[in-house]
């Protein structure tokens, strides 16, 4: 199962969407912002992330340069009421893979979902093997000769891009 990160900072919007996810075989993960987005990432490993852009503490697009900062290369789906020009080119800029302006249609937005999961790395089994070291991308482990090493989400998607090179 994919875990698609919801940051949104609009309760209703939020609950709605993580609705929509869970619906179609999706577990969202919650967020009321970019800070608590970044601190979900700490404890999950998300496959996806829907973001609004304007939000408190930190908005869609510091969140996504942050991540891009961080060579994180996570799918960003930036859904938002803003419409112009400008709004997209920063989206874009900043690193967002789609962006949809609300209201949103729910089944193009799944559709979008699977898209950009289908392109990703994650959408794969990941299953990375060096020597006696074994890392799983999807079920976020890692073990060496067969015994299991507990490490952070960080942790692991450190080792994850440094064995992967």
């Amino acid at each position: 199962m994919f875990r698609i990160l919801v940051a949104e900072d609009d309760a209703s919007a939020r609950l709605l969407m993580c609705e929509v996810l869970r619906r179609a075989g999706y577990e969202p993960c919650p967020a009321r912002d970019g800070v608590e987005a970044l601190e979900v990432m700490e404890h999950y490993q998300c496959d996806l992330a829907v973001v609004d852009i304007t939000m408190p503490r930190m908005d869609g697009i510091a969140f996504t340069q942050t991540l891009r900062e961080g060579n994180c290369d996570l799918p960003v789906l930036m859904v938002t009421a803003r419409v112009t020009q400008e709004d997209k080119r920063r989206g874009f800029r900043a690193g967002t893979d789609d962006y949809m302006v609300k209201p949103v249609d729910e089944e193009e937005m799944l559709w979008r979902i699977e898209a950009l999961l289908r392109r990703s790395r994650s959408a794969a089994e990941q299953r990375l093997t060096v020597g006696g070291t074994v890392l799983d991308y999807r079920a976020m482990s890692a073990t060496c000769g067969g015994k299991p090493v507990p490490l952070s989400a960080k942790e692991f998607q450190l080792l994850y891009k440094l064995l992967s090179y």
